[in-house]
Formats: C-alpha cells, sequence, structure tokens
C-alpha cells in the first residue's frame, strides 16, 4: 500500500530561484502537451500517448532553451502525470485535466535519485538543487520510496511529500463494529454513544482573522501592487492554518476510530446536493464529511479491518434502534434539525437521535457483510446505482431483500 509522509524544508534563496525556474517550466510543458493532445483529439479522433509525447521532449528543449534548465525526469514526469490524468478520466475517477495557473499551488516531482539523510536533517536531490534542509517530523517508514514531490502552497512555504511503498501488517481490533452518524450539531457521533466536535472556537477566531484581511485585501485595487500582494499573502496563511487545523482534527479522529473497530459503518453523504441549500452551504463545506471518510477508508486498509458505505437513502434517524420500526414523529413530516430526543412508542424509551442513527447504520453495515447485499437480491425490486463519477463502497445494486431495513417502512 502506498503512503506518503509530507515534511517541510526550507530553500536557500537560490534553491528558491531554481524551484521557480521549474515550477514554471512544467507548468508550460503541462499546459502545451495538454493543448496538443486534445486538439490532436478533436482533429484525429485520438489523443496523444505518453510515448508521444515523451519524442516531442527533445524538440521542445531545442526550440525553448530555458525549458532544459529543469532536471529531465522532472519534465518527463510531467508526460507520466498528465497520461495517468486522461486514464483517470476515461475511467470515471476523476474529471478532465485543467490547464495549471501559475496563481496558487505549485508542485514538481522527482521520480529517483533523490537521498533521504535524516540524521542530517537534509535531502539530497539531483541536479542543481542539491541539498534542502528538512525537519523530519517523524520516523520514515522502513521501505522504499518511489517518488518526492516538492511543493509550494499558496502562503510561501515549501513542502516535500514522500511516497513508500510498503507491505502494512494487520493490527487486532478492541471493537468487533463501530457506526459513525455524520452531522452539524455534532460532527461525528457513533454507535458506542461518543460525540466529537470540530474544534469550534480556534476555527472561529481564525474565520474571522480571515475575513478582516479578505476585507484589507478588497479595498487594495490595484492588483500589481506589492501591497496587495503582501496582504493576498496574509489572507493565504491564515486560510493555510484553517486547513491545517482542520486536517489535524479529521486525522486524528479518523485513525482513532480505524484503529480500535474491525468494521467501520459509515453513510454515504451525497455533499454536491447537500451544499445546494443556501442556508447550510458553508456550515455543511466546512465540516469536511468527504476528507473524514477518504482518511476512514485508507487507514482502515492500512491496518487490516473493514469499512463499508450503505445506501445514502437508508433511514438511520427514522428507525427505532430497538424494534427496527418508524418513529411517527420523525417520519409523518416533523423531521426537524431542532429535534435531538424522541421517544419511541414501541419501545417505550427515549432516544438521542444521532446514537440511535449511528446504532441503525451499524447494524446495516453489519448485516451487509453478513448477507451479501449485491448478491442476494430477491427479484426486480431493485434501485441502480447513481450515474455519477463517485466511487463509493456502496452495492451496485440495493436489492429489497428479507431482513433490510430499507423496507421497513413500507411493511408497516
Amino acid at each position: 500500500m502506498y503512503r506518503a509522509i509530507k515534511v517541510r524544508i526550507y530553500p536557500t534563496d537560490e534553491q528558491e530561484t531554481y524551484l521557480a525556474q521549474c515550477f514554471g517550466n512544467t507548468r508550460w510543458l503541462w499546459n502545451y502537451m495538454l493543448n496538443t493532445t486534445t486538439t490532436a483529439y478533436k482533429e484525429t479522433g485520438k489523443g496523444l500517448s505518453k510515448a508521444v509525447m515523451d519524442k516531442l521532449l527533445p524538440e521542445l528543449k531545442k526550440e525553448y532553451e530555458w525549458l532544459g534548465l529543469a532536471y529531465s525526469q522532472v519534465l518527463q514526469r510531467v508526460t507520466f502525470n498528465l497520461s495517468s490524468s486522461f486514464v483517470n478520466f476515461f475511467e470515471g475517477r476523476a474529471k478532465f485535466p485543467n490547464f495549471k495557473s501559475k496563481h496558487g499551488k505549485q508542485s514538481i516531482q522527482y521520480p529517483q535519485n533523490v537521498k533521504l539523510m535524516p540524521q542530517d536533517s537534509v535531502i539530497k536531490f539531483p541536479g542543481s538543487l542539491r541539498l534542502m534542509k528538512t525537519v523530519f517530523h517523524k520516523e520514515l517508514p522502513s521501505g522504499k520510496f518511489s517518488a518526492v514531490t516538492i511543493s509550494k502552497n499558496a502562503d510561501g512555504k515549501y513542502y516535500a511529500s514522500i511516497l513508500f511503498n510498503q507491505e502494512d501488517k494487520p493490527v487486532p481490533a478492541i471493537r468487533e463494529a463501530i457506526g459513525v452518524d455524520l452531522g452539524l450539531k455534532n460532527f461525528a457521533v457513533t454507535s458506542e454513544g461518543s460525540k466529537y466536535d470540530l474544534p469550534s472556537k480556534q476555527l472561529a477566531l481564525l474565520e474571522k482573522n480571515r475575513k478582516r484581511k479578505q476585507n484589507k485585501l478588497a479595498k487594495k485595487t490595484d492588483k500589481a501592487s506589492n501591497k496587495r500582494c503582501k496582504v493576498k499573502r496574509l489572507v493565504a496563511k491564515v486560510s493555510s492554518k484553517i486547513a491545517r487545523v482542520r486536517e489535524d482534527f479529521l486525522h486524528k479522529l479518523s485513525r482513532n476510530i480505524a484503529y480500535e473497530n474491525q468494521v467501520i459503518c459509515v453513510e454515504d453523504l451525497a455533499v454536491k446536493n447537500m451544499v445546494k441549500n443556501p442556508n447550510l452551504a458553508k456550515s455543511i463545506s466546512d465540516q469536511g464529511w468527504g476528507m473524514f471518510q477518504t482518511m476512514l477508508k485508507y487507514k482502515a486498509e492500512k491496518f487490516g479491518h473493514t469499512y463499508v458505505e450503505i445506501g445514502r437513502f437508508f433511514p438511520s434517524s427514522q428507525l427505532c434502534s430497538e424494534t427496527l420500526l418508524p418513529i411517527p414523529v420523525l417520519q409523518n413530516g416533523y423531521d426537524s434539525l431542532g429535534v435531538r430526543f424522541v421517544n419511541c412508542p414501541h419501545c417505550q424509551k427515549q432516544h438521542d437521535r444521532d446514537i440511535n442513527a449511528a446504532v441503525n447504520i451499524r447494524n446495516e453495515g453489519l448485516r451487509i457483510l453478513a448477507l451479501g447485499t449485491s448478491a442476494s437480491a430477491l427479484g426486480g425490486d431493485v434501485r441502480p446505482k447513481s450515474s455519477g463519477r463517485k466511487k463509493s463502497m456502496t452495492t451496485e445494486a440495493i436489492p429489497r431483500e428479507l431482513g433490510s431495513l430499507y423496507c421497513t417502512i413500507r411493511s408497516v
């Protein structure tokens, strides 16, 4: 399994100048090759393969001498990444490749001839870059690394992402299974009764700081002025801080859940559709549900555990986790985000809405694993999977077989 370790690097002034040249060269080459292969596809019906793009490199270096200032394998990696982007697009894993801009994040990739020297706190790069000061904040894996990517964020900080290919050993879990319900009131509620919230106070202060700097940036009308560039850099620094705070929380929570549980059950959320609500769009976007589910998935695979997504139409919050019968208060049009505790007329108990939903998600995930939902359809009452390009762990078709909670409401 591939695993990336991201470390902070501190280039000198000369190295920053060279990196700026390399960023520009690779960006120009990407845009040139993307335009060339798109034009060829429109004219002939066929694009350019990686081999064809590599054959164009020598002539381009002769025509544009400044292109040869970058390390040769860095340029070859551009054609490899562009070819992979087209493969991912045609197989439905990604969108069509976009042209790169000189604004925002910049990156180059070294596929080999890089030497890691953690004992000296440096990384040795080939070509003109040579030794670069590095902070190794954790012990590196024992496996071999396949590539090193140097990136520069909008806030001006440099990072090196080291890609390792190693075999992960299974980790014995503490609990058999857990259900996770994601929401706005609490970021995550588990079937064990635990509730987790984002560091809202810290994020609120940072958001206020960013808003103040954005207002200051809006007053700088001359886009070429140095003052506007300085304020723009300040906005980028605050935005980067907000992203790091949220990402740190998501990493710690996802690792804790994936490490302790053998089976992790999560609801498949249609975030793109949910953000269309103008009243909740920003609140939903700030939660980072999609990133959290991605982290849960790959960390569960790393520890040898099982990650399951149940269908987004599963009525997890409308069913009683004790009797599996619908709760009238939530079913008959009175479902409101303000209702946090409900009384079930069937079991005569009061349920916490979020914990009850998490328990139902866990039970449905275990049922899918036990029955093999994708192969146990009983007839024609099957709802096909959405035609979107997002790949998910949900089954290709959701059958209405016996034991499924999908048909519980219909049967009452």
